[in-house]
């Protein structure tokens, strides 16, 4: 994930969640927090129970995140964010919090008194992890159209360019799915498994090798022993636990997105 990206993410979740951006400049940005998103990552619990018992004016934190050390003007004071960070993090687990799931309507190319059909797509953003004694994060977005279930990815930038909104436009109806959201899910798992399986796995057979060579020196360091003690078996699971590769897709957010015929 590039520091334009992130820089786009954090715009486009203050924004969904109300926040007013102050700045929004080449490399930073300063935000100023709703009462609901100071709750949500500022882990203020006995400032906000104070007033609450008081009665006192609440006083949101605003905040300035540096999502480019470089591109930032060197007079700017805040938090430097990336891909790594505690905070990038929290605000990723705040978007299940917050947005797990949305319904969305195109209000784009709408004639006006005629009616006009949207076709039903579920789209997911999710985090592929790859894991060992390192781990690499990848996100993916892919949309299914589940009236002939065309599959799409990047799905989530091609939905940036429409205009979406919450209800259902005038002059518009919906047409029913003939594939189930849930077989959607279930072809979108599938797609990215078989995905996954043509990949180029050698980061799994060098984190082998890795683990291979500190188990042996750990038998090495145990083979005087006469039995076998508790703290052997103890950091022989820590070395699996730490070396073992593991890929693991976890859901980020998603939804159904009621498009026009021609919009993707």
């Amino acid at each position: 994930m590039q520091q334009q990206e992130i820089h786009n993410f954090l715009e486009r979740y203050f924004t969904a969640n109300n926040c007013e951006i102050h700045e929004n400049n080449s490399g930073y940005m300063t935000v100023q927090l709703t009462i609901e998103l100071d709750k949500e990552l500022m882990n203020r619990p006995f400032y906000w129970h104070y007033l609450e018992k008081t009665g006192g004016v609440p006083n949101p934190m605003k905040l300035t995140f540096i999502t480019n050390r470089q591109q930032a003007p060197d007079n700017v004071k805040g938090e430097v964010i990336h891909f790594g960070s505690p905070r990038l993090h929290q605000i990723f687990d705040s978007t299940k919090n917050l947005a797990g799931f949305i319904r969305l309507y195109e209000s784009n190319n709408l004639n006006f008194g005629v009616q006009t059909p949207l076709i039903p797509w579920i789209g997911l953003n999710m985090k592929i992890s790859y894991q060992c004694d390192r781990k690499r994060d990848l996100f993916q977005s892919i949309g299914l159209q589940l009236i002939n279930g065309r599959m799409v990815e990047d799905f989530h930038d091609k939905l940036l360019r429409l205009p979406m909104k919450s209800k259902i436009p005038d002059y518009a109806y919906t047409l029913s799915p003939l594939i189930k959201p849930k077989s959607g899910l279930n072809r979108i798992q599938t797609f990215l498994n078989g995905r996954i399986e043509q990949e180029d796995h050698s980061w799994a057979e060098e984190a082998r090798t890795r683990w291979k060579k500190d188990l042996d020196l750990l038998h090495h360091f145990y083979e005087d022993s006469e039995e076998i003690s508790e703290s052997f078996e103890t950091e022989k699971m820590a070395l699996q636990e730490q070396y073992e590769p593991k890929i693991n897709i976890s859901i980020v957010n998603g939804g159904l997105f009621y498009l026009t015929e021609k919009a993707i």
